[in-house]
């Protein structure tokens, strides 16, 4: 079995799940996230993430926020978390994230918005820089490894 890198295995689910199958970036990170850490997502949860790319395109909290913190909270369950637990992890999740990328707005981070001519994924740098960030939080806070690592 030929193994691949963290960066390479990122890089190619996110644009096999923007390109091929037209996710968006909460349900591509929540894809990614699933696969590195062996964790199975029902048709619903991914369904539950179709609006949070920026709350409709609203341009409101960011879906690469979003759908780790929708991870987060399935992982937190595997793992037996209280539900304290988990809005604790919740919250410095998202105080990291607002520290690394200055913001939790879509706007902001993507201050093009969603033009109607160019739907084409624009966050798919930004994804996959996240998805790095997001695997390194997750095994140092909830001191676990992805078993693909």
């Amino acid at each position: 079995m030929i193994k691949i890198d963290l960066e390479t295995f990122i890089n190619d689910k996110v644009e096999h799940y923007y390109f091929d199958e037209d996710l968006n970036c909460a349900a591509t990170v929540l894809r990614v996230l699933s696969e590195l850490f062996k964790i199975e997502l029902s048709d619903q949860v991914i369904s539950s993430a179709t609006g949070m790319n920026g709350a409709g395109k609203f341009g409101a909290q960011c879906g690469l926020l979003e759908g780790t913190i929708m991870f987060l909270g399935i992982l937190g369950k595997e793992l037996k978390y209280t539900k304290e637990k988990i809005t604790e992890i919740c919250y410095d999740f998202t105080k990291n994230f607002k520290s690394e990328y200055e913001s939790l707005l879509c706007s902001k981070l993507r201050p093009e918005g969603f033009p109607k001519d160019k739907e084409i994924h624009r966050c798919e740098g930004l994804t996959k820089v996240e998805l790095k960030f997001a695997v390194k939080y997750i095994e140092n806070y909830y001191s676990v490894t992805s078993p693909f690592l």
